[in-house]
């Protein structure tokens, strides 16, 4: 098995990201081979929960059509940005085993991106599945997509 890092998986999730209509990528990974991409779709679409993470977890399971609590043992999903809290619950719904995400919530907040002000790791602490968080990974290459004609 060829190991990876955070970093390459990130890069993939960053060129994902360019392709939504806002600049949120993510990518589903296990055994260090990248099994799904997605990115958001939410103007597009006209769906508020059209997330990157909610895109790629509607793939996969759609894809098995199954759904359990564990379904995503084993996977880490990459963001751009630190789950909102939908696409963390919906994280803990899906037993994925990791996230790691580039840009933090505070980081988003702090360019003045419209955020709901409470971190990934909290919903996952108050969830029932143990979930690995990892932030910070290319956080500037991820905020920089929230730059004027960026993408």
């Amino acid at each position: 098995m060829i190991h990876r890092t955070h970093e390459y998986f990130m890069q993939i999730a960053l060129e994902e990201a360019k392709k939504g209509d806002m600049p949120y990528g993510a990518v589903l990974v296990k055994d260090s081979e990248v099994i799904l991409k997605g990115y958001n779709t939410a103007q597009r679409d006209s769906d508020v929960s059209a997330h990157g993470e909610l895109n790629v977890l509607r793939q996969f399971t759609q894809a098995r059509k199954s759904y359990s609590l564990e379904i995503l043992k084993g996977y880490t999903l990459y963001t751009t940005c630190e789950p909102c809290p939908m696409c963390a619950a919906a994280c803990v719904w899906s037993g994925v085993s990791e996230i790691v995400f580039g840009a933090s919530t505070k980081d988003l907040i702090a360019i003045g991106s419209e955020q709901i002000d409470l971190t990934c790791e909290a919903i996952v602490q108050r969830g029932f599945q143990e979930i690995k968080v990892v932030g910070g990974i290319l956080a500037q290459d991820c905020l920089a997509l929230f730059e004027p004609g960026f993408t």
